[in-house]
């Protein structure tokens, strides 16, 4: 008896020994491999023991390093399944229903993260969504100050009803479009994060050779994985101490004021306090005030009439980022804490008086653009069926400063998300990207036109397969801060970054601007979004011969107070879709730098621009607007022109650098 308790003891022992074989999560039942590439499978084992890779009647093997990892490149196979991938070591690991097709990353943020169940008619589009050769991979969201190996978990799931809605929306209907056309399985890799900037995406790498990152890179040489929350609190208490040294400059004082409590009262002085111009958010307006959270008032006069005198009024705001507290002369009359929901109070009548009244606001921020913001008409007060508008200077104070200085977010330092959502499947075999970012770099837009290139070359050069194909999505229309011509307009400029990154081999974008949501960061037309970003590839990369692209700007000839505009990418023709046949959206200029409304009509390929106010036109522009959705030019089969200006003169964005930390 003791000795078979002896030799199965020593049994357990030995077999304890061998390290079951293991793959990253990337790899599971209902994967997408690539077609006609080959194929890199790898994974872990114990040091020196042979692995092998059996699929579709290939068999490979390999003895792991001293590190315990292991790679075999299967040989490209045609589209096809399911198949079964095999896996033995110590171990014996089993996958089934695996598909061979195409295999894309899709990536960047909020836009791209949209699920196909808050699509617009959501409800039709996942009851139809039979389509078991798609199948999606969903990257958990992590963050990693160094290149990670795996995710934590993560499954391939097969579309159908049930699955969909989780979908990215973009990915579902560009792989919907492809799928319809060449029959191909269509495996998609879901690697988004909300809200996030490009340079999180981007590996140290490629940020340290870069001469406008290299200083933030060498800045986080000491910081390991533990201590990111300590260097963030470091970041962030280094620049609330140079906030606040601003913000005394700008108004005297910060903090611990004796009065705060009379900042609503009509009778307050508030004639020494500076001033800002609303709707507009406050980081945008005013540099001390740059990345400030907390709480700020604002106060404005408005005059009315013995008419309007105890009649009861409706006040108007515009919206509020994040919450707002409301008082006229005094009296709270409303309060809200939606930062997207336009503000509307009832003022009752025996608040006001005749002569001057006062609006007294207190704005808290929580993190993020903080303010009043929105459309100017939008903000004004109705009473006795007059409107008094409030748009324009407003007095404000600063009264409290905060900064969330416990937990990392994925902006706060470079590389976070490349290491932890893009490293893992950096050998996983795949056909493209597709991306869809940019909002949350708009107030960076100038700096983007190298940043976002980097991240191209960046990919591509750690995939190391040449330039596959990087299709990407122009910002839709959104009205983020009123930004047009005259005032400056962060979206046209980070439009125009996208636009220019088109010099990059084998890149493609689709203009969206015709499909956006002036008053919703979040368009929920994905569908066309989808469509769009497939016809790139089918054209461009799986040969169809259809139109594809939007018409871009191509050269501008000056003759008499005209300017000839001619275009790429025309199709059978330009078209104007408005009714009426206005081309609207297009503004000249002269040396002056002033630009006009511009007439514009088509003729041929070209669109002649001129305008009666100016004699000796020098530049033209086309949808230089944080909302460009009622632009009218397209070819005729349906694709929009992509917002463009002929000038070079300096924006608004163009000082504005990234930084770590915040």
């Amino acid at each position: 008896m003791k000795k078979t308790v002896f030799f199965l003891l020593f049994l357990f022992t030995f077999f304890l020994g061998f390290g079951n074989v293991r793959v990253p999560a990337i790899f599971s039942d209902h994967m997408v491999l690539q077609r006609n590439k080959a194929i890199p499978v790898w994974g872990w084992a114990d040091p020196g023991e042979k692995v092998v890779v059996e699929f579709n009647r290939q068999s490979k093997s390999v003895k792991t390093g001293s590190n315990g990892k292991w790679m075999v490149r299967l040989d490209p196979e045609k589209e096809g399944g399911p198949f079964q991938l095999v896996i033995m070591g110590g171990n014996k690991l089993v996958f089934r229903d695996v598909m061979v097709g195409e295999v894309w990353i899709c990536s960047g943020q909020s836009n791209m993260e949209f699920m196909v169940k808050s699509v617009a008619d959501a409800e039709t589009e996942i009851s139809g969504a039979s389509y078991p050769q798609i199948r999606h991979f969903a990257v958990p969201k992590k963050i990693s100050a160094f290149p990670e190996d795996d995710f934590t978990d993560g499954r391939w799931e097969v579309c159908n009803p049930e699955t969909v809605g989780d979908f990215t929306a973009v990915g579902y209907f560009f792989a919907r479009q492809i799928f319809n056309e060449i029959k191909v399985p269509i495996g998609l890799i879901n690697a988004t994060w909300g809200g996030t900037v490009v340079e999180t995406w981007t590996s140290k790498n490629a940020l340290e050779q870069s001469d406008d990152f290299k200083d933030i890179i060498a800045a986080m040489s000491a910081i390991s994985k533990d201590s990111l929350p300590d260097a963030k609190k470091k970041a962030s208490e280094k620049y609330l101490s140079q906030l606040k040294k601003k913000i005394e400059s700008l108004q005297g004082s910060v903090n611990n004021f004796d009065d705060v409590d009379r900042w609503m009262n009509a009778d307050y002085p508030d004639s020494n306090w500076p001033q800002m111009k609303l709707p507009g958010q406050w980081e945008k307006q005013i540099k001390g005030l740059k990345y400030l959270d907390g709480s700020v008032w604002f106060r404005k006069n408005f005059t009315l009439g013995r008419e309007e005198e105890g009649k009861p009024a409706e006040i108007h705001l515009a919206m509020i980022d994040d919450n707002d507290r409301t008082y006229v002369n005094g009296i709270l009359v409303g309060s809200a804490s939606v930062w997207n929901k336009k503000r509307i109070y009832e003022v009752p009548g025996k608040i006001l008086k005749s002569g001057k009244n006062i609006v007294a606001i207190r704005v808290e921020d929580g993190g993020g653009g903080g303010g009043i913001y929105g459309n100017p008409a939008d903000m004004k007060i109705i009473v006795n069926r007059k409107e008094i508008s409030l748009a324009g200077e407003w007095s404000f104070k600063v009264d409290s400063m905060s900064m969330k200085i416990q937990g990392v977010e994925p902006n706060d330092f470079p590389s976070l998300l490349y290491n932890a959502m893009i490293n893992p499947v950096i050998s996983y075999a795949m056909q493209g990207v597709i991306w869809y970012q940019g909002e949350s770099n708009a107030v960076r837009a100038f700096q983007y036109r190298k940043a976002f290139p980097m991240l191209i070359r960046d990919w591509r050069d750690h995939w190391a397969t040449g330039d596959f194909p990087f299709y990407f999505v122009q910002l839709a229309s959104f009205n983020e801060d009123n930004g047009n011509s005259e005032n400056g307009s962060t979206w046209a400029e980070l439009r125009e970054a996208q636009l220019m990154t088109l010099s990059l081999p084998n890149t493609g974008m689709a203009v969206t601007t015709d499909i956006g949501d002036s008053a919703d960061i979040h368009p929920r037309n994905k569908q066309d979004v989808g469509k769009r970003l497939a016809a790139v590839a089918l054209k461009n990369l799986y040969g169809k011969n259809i139109v594809c692209c939007s018409p871009l700007f191509k050269s501008m000839k000056v003759k008499g107070n005209s300017i000839y505009l001619s275009f790429y990418n025309t199709g059978s023709g330009l078209k104007t879709n408005d009714k009426y046949g206005y081309l609207k959206g297009f503004e000249i200029a002269g040396a002056d730098r002033i630009f006009h409304f511009a007439k514009a009509f088509i003729e041929g390929d070209e669109v002649i621009v001129s305008c009666d106010s100016v004699n000796i036109p020098v530049a033209v522009r086309y949808g230089w607007a944080d909302d460009a959705g009622k632009d009218s030019l397209f070819n005729k089969e349906g694709y929009p022109a992509s917002p463009f200006r002929t000038d070079q003169w300096k924006g608004i964005t163009e000082e504005e650098k990234y930084t770590i930390g915040l």
